[in-house]
């Protein structure tokens, strides 16, 4: 059982909202919470083998140059640490054997999947076979979104939780697989862990605006087999207090905002069993 919880937060190239998830770990019982630029990891100046929560924030990876999160993976894939044979990848995939946690938010979530990190199948963390594609409505999307979550996902961060209010802001936020086989697969396994929803009926759905980006079956995000790696298009580390929310000054709310939940659970699992 570790004895302090030690998160990063990778930034550099694009990413904007590092200092939000940053906070958001805190909030969640993280003792230590380190903000690196990818380079300081290709320069050896963190090591991936320090922590034990791993996440990949939103914003514009390299300008979403040739896809969202494209560009990013193949660095990710690729690039060596300086002086050593070692590849960023090596770091990544020897941190998720284990046994440790990933979170990846919007770009994050993007550049989880192009790296082929999810879905994760017979723990396969290299294989690309699904995507997030541009949105049905061909534009930008920036609201406030309800989303449900299956209980019977073996998603670690969202144990314990029903239904969320998080805002989105995507261009490029349509779930997508490479067949019909892969989504089944997903769906029969409960990788789905989070929907957007219908906010009168509380289902999930395909109708926009609840839906923003025409993600079939409402899909918002998924989760390995193993439920440590959990990537969404909704942000949780935009809702940490009452006042983030839009109509704070209109209704009563609790001060601790719903994002918070997501990383105490990965905290939690963090302290109870590595």
């Amino acid at each position: 059982m570790v004895n302090k919880v030690k998160a990063i937060v990778i930034t550099g190239y694009g990413t904007n909202c590092e200092n939000e998830m940053a906070q958001a770990c805190r909030l969640g019982g993280a003792d230590q919470v380190d903000i690196a630029h990818v380079s300081e990891l290709l320069h050896g100046e963190y090591r991936l083998d320090d922590y034990q929560f791993l996440n990949l924030p939103g914003g514009f990876l390299d300008g979403d140059d040739l896809g969202a999160g494209q560009a990013g993976a193949h660095r990710f894939r690729h690039a060596s640490i300086i002086g050593t044979d070692e590849k960023l990848q090596d770091q990544l995939l020897r941190f998720i054997n284990d046994g440790k946690l990933i979170l990846g938010v919007c770009n994050g979530f993007q550049l989880m999947v192009k790296m082929g990190l999810l879905p994760g199948f017979a723990n396969c963390y290299t294989d690309r076979q699904v995507s997030l594609t541009y949105n049905d409505s061909s534009r930008f999307e920036d609201r406030w979104v309800n989303l449900a979550v299956d209980s019977d996902s073996p998603c670690v961060f969202t144990k314990g939780l029903s239904h969320l209010y998080y805002p989105i802001r995507h261009g490029e936020g349509k779930f997508v697989t490479k067949d019909e086989a892969t989504m089944d697969q997903i769906l029969d396994n409960k990788l789905v862990a989070l929907r957007y929803t219908d906010p009168s009926t509380l289902e999930p759905t395909t109708e926009y605006p609840f839906n923003p980006n025409g993600s079939p079956g409402g899909i918002a995000g998924i989760c390995d087999p193993s439920g440590r790696l959990f990537g969404l298009m909704p942000h949780p580390e935009a809702f940490l207090h009452r006042v983030n929310h839009p109509r704070w000054t209109r209704e009563e709310l609790p001060d601790e905002g719903q994002g918070v939940a997501l990383f105490r659970n990965a905290v939690d699992f963090i302290r109870k069993n590595l």
